[in-house]
Protein backbone atom coordinates (compact mmCIF):
# COMPACT_ATOMS: atom_id res chain seq x y z
CA UNK A 1 0.00 0.00 0.00
CA UNK A 2 1.03 3.40 -0.97
CA UNK A 3 1.21 6.40 1.65
CA UNK A 4 1.59 10.17 0.55
CA UNK A 5 3.40 12.03 3.55
CA UNK A 6 3.44 15.79 3.45
CA UNK A 7 6.54 18.11 5.16
CA UNK A 8 6.31 20.89 7.77
CA UNK A 9 8.04 23.85 8.69
CA UNK A 10 12.02 24.01 7.68
CA UNK A 11 11.70 22.26 4.30
CA UNK A 12 11.40 25.66 2.49
CA UNK A 13 13.62 27.03 0.09
CA UNK A 14 14.19 29.95 -2.35
CA UNK A 15 12.66 28.96 -5.84
CA UNK A 16 10.31 26.44 -4.73
CA UNK A 17 7.19 25.56 -6.89
CA UNK A 18 8.31 28.15 -9.60
CA UNK A 19 9.12 24.45 -11.96
CA UNK A 20 5.37 23.91 -11.46
CA UNK A 21 3.99 27.02 -12.10
CA UNK A 22 6.35 27.81 -15.41
CA UNK A 23 5.06 23.95 -16.78
CA UNK A 24 2.05 23.29 -15.90
CA UNK A 25 -1.51 25.60 -16.22
CA UNK A 26 -3.25 24.14 -12.94
CA UNK A 27 -0.23 25.15 -11.01
CA UNK A 28 -0.01 28.94 -12.49
CA UNK A 29 -3.87 29.19 -11.79
CA UNK A 30 -4.07 27.69 -8.36
CA UNK A 31 -0.71 30.18 -7.20
CA UNK A 32 -3.00 32.91 -8.64
CA UNK A 33 -5.65 31.82 -6.65
CA UNK A 34 -3.32 31.84 -3.37
CA UNK A 35 -2.08 35.39 -3.82
CA UNK A 36 -5.96 36.26 -4.18
CA UNK A 37 -6.55 34.35 -0.69
CA UNK A 38 -3.76 36.08 1.13
CA UNK A 39 -3.87 39.16 -0.33
CA UNK A 40 -0.23 39.55 -0.78
CA UNK A 41 2.29 37.87 -3.84
CA UNK A 42 3.22 34.66 -2.01
CA UNK A 43 4.66 33.29 -5.29
CA UNK A 44 6.71 36.36 -5.43
CA UNK A 45 8.72 35.67 -2.28
CA UNK A 46 8.44 31.84 -2.79
CA UNK A 47 9.91 32.32 -5.96
CA UNK A 48 12.91 35.02 -5.75
CA UNK A 49 12.56 36.45 -2.43
CA UNK A 50 15.07 36.53 -0.01
CA UNK A 51 15.43 33.46 2.92
CA UNK A 52 14.87 35.24 5.53
CA UNK A 53 11.55 36.52 3.80
CA UNK A 54 10.13 33.33 3.42
CA UNK A 55 11.45 32.75 6.98
CA UNK A 56 8.51 34.44 8.39
CA UNK A 57 5.93 31.83 9.39
CA UNK A 58 2.83 34.18 7.69
CA UNK A 59 4.59 33.09 4.05
CA UNK A 60 6.60 29.20 5.37
CA UNK A 61 3.67 27.58 6.72
CA UNK A 62 1.45 28.71 3.37
CA UNK A 63 4.47 28.24 1.07
CA UNK A 64 4.90 24.75 2.19
CA UNK A 65 1.23 24.11 1.78
CA UNK A 66 1.15 25.16 -1.15
CA UNK A 67 4.17 23.29 -2.74
CA UNK A 68 2.82 19.85 -1.45
CA UNK A 69 -0.88 20.68 -2.47
CA UNK A 70 -0.64 21.84 -5.92
CA UNK A 71 2.00 19.12 -6.61
CA UNK A 72 -0.37 16.22 -5.73
CA UNK A 73 -2.56 18.30 -7.93
CA UNK A 74 -0.37 17.99 -11.10
CA UNK A 75 0.46 14.75 -10.64
CA UNK A 76 -3.14 14.06 -11.70
CA UNK A 77 -4.02 10.25 -12.08
CA UNK A 78 -0.50 9.03 -10.43
CA UNK A 79 -1.41 10.32 -7.03
CA UNK A 80 -3.38 7.91 -5.76
CA UNK A 81 -2.85 7.34 -1.69
CA UNK A 82 -4.33 4.77 0.53
CA UNK A 83 -3.14 6.31 3.27
CA UNK A 84 -1.53 9.98 4.42
CA UNK A 85 0.12 11.91 7.35
CA UNK A 86 1.84 15.48 7.35
CA UNK A 87 4.10 16.27 10.07
CA UNK A 88 2.65 19.25 11.87
CA UNK A 89 2.13 21.86 9.43
CA UNK A 90 2.18 19.14 6.83
CA UNK A 91 -1.29 17.71 8.34
CA UNK A 92 -3.18 20.36 6.36
CA UNK A 93 -1.84 19.40 3.00
CA UNK A 94 -2.84 16.30 3.66
CA UNK A 95 -5.91 16.99 4.58
CA UNK A 96 -6.58 18.38 1.13
CA UNK A 97 -4.85 15.82 -0.39
CA UNK A 98 -7.14 13.36 1.03
CA UNK A 99 -10.56 15.56 0.03
CA UNK A 100 -11.22 16.55 3.57
CA UNK A 101 -10.19 19.98 2.98
CA UNK A 102 -11.05 21.85 -0.61
CA UNK A 103 -8.10 24.39 -1.17
CA UNK A 104 -9.02 27.56 -0.34
CA UNK A 105 -10.20 25.96 3.32
CA UNK A 106 -6.83 24.74 3.94
CA UNK A 107 -4.96 27.47 2.62
CA UNK A 108 -7.32 30.06 4.39
CA UNK A 109 -7.04 27.89 7.74
CA UNK A 110 -3.20 27.44 6.63
CA UNK A 111 -2.27 31.13 7.23
CA UNK A 112 -4.51 32.05 10.13
CA UNK A 113 -2.63 28.84 11.46
CA UNK A 114 0.64 30.64 11.23
CA UNK A 115 -0.47 34.29 12.37
CA UNK A 116 -1.82 32.84 15.39
CA UNK A 117 1.32 31.15 16.35
CA UNK A 118 3.67 34.09 15.63
CA UNK A 119 1.19 36.57 17.66
CA UNK A 120 1.43 33.85 20.86
CA UNK A 121 5.29 33.62 20.12
CA UNK A 122 5.14 37.70 20.89
CA UNK A 123 3.29 37.02 24.23
CA UNK A 124 6.10 35.08 26.12
CA UNK A 125 9.89 34.07 24.91
CA UNK A 126 10.14 30.61 23.82
CA UNK A 127 12.28 28.17 22.12
CA UNK A 128 12.51 24.63 20.95
CA UNK A 129 15.76 22.19 20.96
CA UNK A 130 16.70 18.88 19.08
CA UNK A 131 17.46 15.86 21.49
CA UNK A 132 19.87 13.23 19.71
CA UNK A 133 20.57 10.41 21.14
CA UNK A 134 18.23 9.62 23.93
CA UNK A 135 15.52 6.95 24.86
CA UNK A 136 12.04 8.67 24.42
CA UNK A 137 11.33 7.87 27.95
CA UNK A 138 14.53 9.25 29.16
CA UNK A 139 13.69 13.18 27.39
CA UNK A 140 9.81 12.92 29.12
CA UNK A 141 11.19 12.10 32.47
CA UNK A 142 13.59 14.80 32.60
CA UNK A 143 11.37 17.12 30.93
CA UNK A 144 8.47 16.28 33.97
CA UNK A 145 11.37 17.09 36.18
CA UNK A 146 12.41 20.29 35.13
CA UNK A 147 10.93 23.32 36.91
CA UNK A 148 8.62 25.48 34.18
CA UNK A 149 7.32 24.35 31.19
CA UNK A 150 9.28 22.28 29.13
CA UNK A 151 7.78 19.59 26.90
CA UNK A 152 8.33 16.67 24.52
CA UNK A 153 7.00 18.07 20.84
CA UNK A 154 8.12 16.32 18.10
CA UNK A 155 8.75 12.80 18.16
CA UNK A 156 10.40 12.13 14.91
CA UNK A 157 12.77 8.64 14.87
CA UNK A 158 13.80 6.62 17.37
CA UNK A 159 17.03 9.02 19.20
CA UNK A 160 15.78 12.28 17.81
CA UNK A 161 12.99 14.27 19.79
CA UNK A 162 12.27 17.68 19.59
CA UNK A 163 11.58 19.63 23.16
CA UNK A 164 9.67 22.94 23.77
CA UNK A 165 8.70 25.03 25.57
CA UNK A 166 9.86 28.13 27.88
CA UNK A 167 13.71 29.51 27.26
CA UNK A 168 15.09 29.23 30.75
CA UNK A 169 13.13 25.44 31.34
CA UNK A 170 14.68 24.55 27.87
CA UNK A 171 18.15 25.45 28.75
CA UNK A 172 17.92 23.54 31.98
CA UNK A 173 16.52 20.44 30.19
CA UNK A 174 19.33 20.40 27.57
CA UNK A 175 21.83 20.76 30.25
CA UNK A 176 20.03 17.79 32.27
CA UNK A 177 19.83 16.02 28.85
CA UNK A 178 23.42 16.15 28.26
CA UNK A 179 24.31 15.00 31.89
CA UNK A 180 21.95 12.13 30.98
CA UNK A 181 24.22 11.03 28.17
CA UNK A 182 22.17 12.74 25.05
CA UNK A 183 24.70 13.06 21.98
CA UNK A 184 23.12 16.36 21.25
CA UNK A 185 20.89 19.12 22.51
CA UNK A 186 20.71 22.28 20.76
CA UNK A 187 18.59 24.93 20.29
CA UNK A 188 16.61 25.38 17.27
CA UNK A 189 16.07 28.86 15.25
CA UNK A 190 12.54 28.92 16.07
CA UNK A 191 10.19 31.79 16.74
CA UNK A 192 8.42 30.26 19.66
CA UNK A 193 7.35 27.15 21.41
CA UNK A 194 5.61 25.05 18.68
CA UNK A 195 3.47 22.29 20.06
CA UNK A 196 4.09 22.88 23.92
CA UNK A 197 1.27 24.58 26.24
CA UNK A 198 2.34 28.49 25.63
CA UNK A 199 0.67 28.29 22.11
CA UNK A 200 -2.58 27.89 24.47
CA UNK A 201 -3.76 31.19 23.03
CA UNK A 202 -3.21 30.33 19.02
CA UNK A 203 -5.18 27.31 19.56
CA UNK A 204 -7.85 28.72 20.66
CA UNK A 205 -8.05 31.11 17.95
CA UNK A 206 -7.32 28.47 15.41
CA UNK A 207 -10.26 26.26 16.98
CA UNK A 208 -12.72 28.98 16.38
CA UNK A 209 -11.71 29.05 12.22
CA UNK A 210 -11.82 25.00 12.28
CA UNK A 211 -15.09 25.08 13.68
CA UNK A 212 -16.69 27.23 11.18
CA UNK A 213 -14.70 25.46 8.09
CA UNK A 214 -16.72 22.63 6.14
CA UNK A 215 -14.69 19.49 6.36
CA UNK A 216 -15.86 16.27 4.02
CA UNK A 217 -15.25 12.87 4.74
CA UNK A 218 -11.93 11.58 3.84
CA UNK A 219 -11.08 9.42 0.87
CA UNK A 220 -8.45 7.64 2.88
CA UNK A 221 -7.69 7.87 6.47
CA UNK A 222 -5.15 10.13 7.85
CA UNK A 223 -2.58 9.12 10.27
CA UNK A 224 -2.80 12.04 12.34
CA UNK A 225 -0.28 13.65 14.72
CA UNK A 226 -2.12 13.84 18.20
CA UNK A 227 -3.38 10.63 17.75
CA UNK A 228 -0.55 8.57 15.52
CA UNK A 229 -4.05 6.48 14.09
CA UNK A 230 -5.58 6.41 11.25
CA UNK A 231 -8.52 8.75 10.97
CA UNK A 232 -11.50 8.13 8.93
CA UNK A 233 -14.62 10.66 10.49
CA UNK A 234 -14.31 14.22 9.82
CA UNK A 235 -15.49 15.13 13.06
CA UNK A 236 -12.57 12.98 14.50
CA UNK A 237 -10.26 14.73 11.96
CA UNK A 238 -11.15 18.62 13.52
CA UNK A 239 -10.73 17.78 16.90
CA UNK A 240 -7.40 16.08 16.82
CA UNK A 241 -6.26 19.60 14.04
CA UNK A 242 -7.67 21.83 17.31
CA UNK A 243 -5.77 19.75 19.56
CA UNK A 244 -2.55 19.84 17.25
CA UNK A 245 -0.83 22.85 18.26
CA UNK A 246 -0.23 22.50 21.72
CA UNK A 247 0.35 18.59 21.51
CA UNK A 248 3.44 16.63 20.41
CA UNK A 249 3.82 15.30 16.81
CA UNK A 250 3.74 12.10 16.99
CA UNK A 251 6.01 10.94 13.87
CA UNK A 252 7.69 7.96 15.15
CA UNK A 253 4.37 6.40 16.25
CA UNK A 254 2.23 7.27 12.77
CA UNK A 255 4.82 5.41 10.82
CA UNK A 256 4.94 2.60 12.53
CA UNK A 257 1.29 2.39 12.71
CA UNK A 258 0.94 2.86 9.04
CA UNK A 259 3.70 0.24 8.50
CA UNK A 260 1.69 -1.77 10.38
CA UNK A 261 -0.77 -0.95 8.72
CA UNK A 262 0.51 -2.83 5.16
CA UNK A 263 2.28 0.65 4.18
CA UNK A 264 5.09 -0.51 2.51
CA UNK A 265 5.72 2.58 -0.01
CA UNK A 266 6.00 6.13 1.39
CA UNK A 267 6.41 8.93 -1.28
CA UNK A 268 7.46 12.51 0.20
CA UNK A 269 4.76 15.65 -1.22
CA UNK A 270 6.33 19.10 -0.90
CA UNK A 271 10.09 20.64 -0.93
CA UNK A 272 12.94 18.79 0.58
CA UNK A 273 13.56 14.91 1.35
CA UNK A 274 13.38 15.14 5.50
CA UNK A 275 10.63 13.05 5.81
CA UNK A 276 11.62 10.03 4.12
CA UNK A 277 14.97 10.18 6.10
CA UNK A 278 12.84 10.17 9.03
CA UNK A 279 10.50 6.87 7.81
CA UNK A 280 13.87 5.48 6.91
CA UNK A 281 15.08 5.50 10.25
CA UNK A 282 11.47 4.41 11.70
CA UNK A 283 10.75 1.70 9.18
CA UNK A 284 14.34 0.35 7.12
CA UNK A 285 12.63 -2.08 4.91
CA UNK A 286 9.90 0.48 3.53
CA UNK A 287 10.59 2.22 0.02
CA UNK A 288 10.59 6.36 0.31
CA UNK A 289 10.56 8.36 -2.71
CA UNK A 290 9.69 11.82 -3.85
CA UNK A 291 6.87 13.03 -5.19
CA UNK A 292 7.67 12.79 -8.81
CA UNK A 293 4.99 13.86 -12.10
CA UNK A 294 5.73 11.95 -14.90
Amino acid sequence: MKAYIFPGQGAQFVGMGLDLYENHAIAQELFEQANDILGFSITDIMFEGTPEDLKQTKVTQPAIFLHSVILSKVMGANFKPDMVAGHSLGEFSALVANGTLNFEDGLKLVSQRALAMQKACEVQESTMAAVLGLEDEVVEKICAEVQGIVVPANYNCPGQLVISGEVEAVNLACEKLKEAGARRALLLPVGGAFHSPLMEPAREELAAAIDSTNFSEPSCPIYQNVTATGVTVSKEVKENLIAQLTAPVKWTQSVRNMVADRASSFVEVGPGKVLQGLVRKIASDVETSSGAIE
